[in-house]
């Protein structure tokens, strides 16, 4: 069965991306092992939340930002010169970074749950949180070969020296699926879930994207487009856990979509299914283009310091490639991680980006209404 739902699928705003609608059902004319549910605009994401930690920013802009690469934003945005579809923040993609992850446990039922609740007034003042239009997971093996959502490869110590999610130890897919699941996230009484658990507490109109994060290896190959042979290799490590990973995606209506880091990861993907994958790049832009290229990628999921036209852009890391548009003339979508205020939100969408991922629910404005860092005209 094969669905296109109009609220991921955003052409009509990408006059450039409607050249390609041939080429993309052109796609669904294959026939698949398992469904394709079409899902653009959302994204997988590696940086840490924090359980309760207080959205207090009032998009004063960041100490330390790149004043060259901010006075071209503003540049480029003033005269007419960015690009022609530069988003209005209300009109992003909102992506629960693992169920919004500042304000709940992450990963767990509970951030789920909270993240595809309805939009709401929270205080006398006016603030709102905004009902996901995606939510964002990773996935990761037991040593019983089950699926849990769960972004660390250990159950405590996390890399960096953060405290652990949880006060278990030991690597998770060395560890038996009792344990892992009975480990407590953050003391917040929620446990690690198994990912069909999670998937029942999320309606069917919200889509998940689902990062494959490990499948219980140590050997990774990351953010980097492999040669053939290395890239067989590679497909063969990540097949049997992508396998029981569609398994459990099959049995729910969402809309999905797969991300990783890995090329591995999107080619095993490809094989064994037609749901459409993303590749997220951390510094190599070429590569993360390439990758997307070679497998027909929906999306291609960003860090803020790549996206061109906003203060927040490395030239270091680019190397004079511009993602976005690369990316939106290939006809796919552009979605940013980790985005923390409406200040850096707003910036993103001047240049052009399709979503971002972020851990508060109150971050960006509802369509059609103005952020705080808009002005009337």
């Amino acid at each position: 069965m094969i669905r296109h739902t109009s609220r991921y699928i955003r052409f009509a705003r990408h006059p450039h991306m409607a050249r390609h609608l041939p080429e993309l059902f052109a796609v669904e004319t294959r026939q698949p092992t398992h469904r394709r549910r079409v899902l653009k605009s959302t994204v997988g994401i590696t940086t840490a939340g924090a359980l309760g930690a207080v959205y207090t920013d009032g998009g004063v802009e960041p100490e330390g930002t790149n004043e060259t690469s901010d006075a071209t934003a503003t540049q480029r945005r003033d005269s007419g010169a960015g690009p022609a579809d530069a988003t209005p923040p209300g009109e992003l993609t909102l992506i629960a970074h693992r169920g919004f992850a500042g304000e709940n446990p992450e990963n767990t039922v509970t951030a789920a749950q909270a993240a595809a609740s309805e939009s709401r007034s929270t205080d006398d003042e006016g603030t709102t949180t905004r009902q996901a239009d995606v939510i964002e997971i990773d996935v990761v093996p037991t040593a019983d070969d089950d699926v849990v959502v769960f972004h660390d490869n250990n159950l405590a110590g996390r890399n960096g020296g953060e405290r652990g999610l949880t006060d278990e130890t030991g690597v998770v897919w060395e560890t038996e699926t009792m344990t892992v699941t009975g480990a407590e996230v953050l003391r917040s009484g929620d446990t690690v879930p198994r990912l069909s658990t999670l998937l029942e507490a999320v309606p069917p109109e919200v889509g998940v994207n689902v990062e494959l994060k490990n499948p219980g290896r140590y050997d990774l190959r990351f953010d980097e487009k492999l040669s053939p042979d290395a890239l067989a290799d590679r497909r063969v490590a990540w097949q049997p856990f992508v396998d029981r990973v569609v398994d459990i995606l099959d049995a729910h209506d969402n809309e999905f979509l797969c991300s990783s880091f890995c090329e591995g990861a999107l080619a095993a993907t490809r094989d064994t299914s037609s749901y459409p994958v993303a590749p997220i790049v951390y510094e190599s832009v070429g590569d993360g283009l390439a990758i997307a290229r070679a497998h027909d990628a929906a999306a291609v999921h960003a860090p803020m310091k790549v996206i061109f036209g906003t203060p927040f852009h490395d030239p270091a890391v680019t190397a004079g490639v511009d993602l976005v548009a690369e990316a939106h003339a290939d006809g796919r979508e552009v979605n940013v991680w980790t985005v923390d205020t409406w200040y850096q939100a707003s910036r993103l969408a001047a240049a052009g980006v399709d979503g971002i991922a972020a851990d508060y629910s109150g971050l960006l404005p509802a369509s059609g209404e103005m952020s705080a860092g808009d002005t009337q005209s």
